[in-house]
């Protein structure tokens, strides 16, 4: 089992910036740099949704349409850890973010916005944009 602890939300105005970081520890540790790695959001009210996702090697990534040119995902497998760089912040970014590792390995960063099955997700860390 992969154990995900996210960090670094917090309050910000509209148009700054904050990046997420997502630790991978556990037995399975070892294993993260096998896993395209992903984030997801969810908003009060809302239905959790893809955010991006990168390919184990870090090469690929995919983003959802509301985050293109505003936000990256990165990865160092050296230290587990997935990042997500988010510019230009908008109110509506507001909601509580999420990292998850695909039940696959097999699982490309275009197939992690259809997925169902997730090896691991991270409690969640929350980001609030304010106005």
């Amino acid at each position: 089992q992969v154990q995900l602890v996210e960090s670094g939300g917090g309050l910000v105005q509209a148009g700054g910036s904050l990046r997420l970081s997502c630790a991978a520890s556990g037995r399975s540790g070892r294993t993260f740099s096998s896993y395209t790695a992903g984030w997801f959001r969810q908003a009060p009210g809302k239905e959790r949704e893809f955010v991006a996702a990168i390919t184990r090697s870090g090469l690929y990534t995919s983003y959802a349409d509301s985050v293109k040119g505003r936000f990256t995902i990165s990865r160092d497998n050296a230290k587990n850890t997935v990042y997500l760089q988010m510019n230009s912040l908008k109110p509506e970014d507001t909601a509580v973010y999420y990292c998850a590792v695909p039940s696959s390995t097999s699982t490309t960063a275009q197939d992690m916005g259809r997925t169902s099955s997730f090896l691991s997700w991270g409690q969640g860390t929350q980001v609030t944009v304010s106005s």
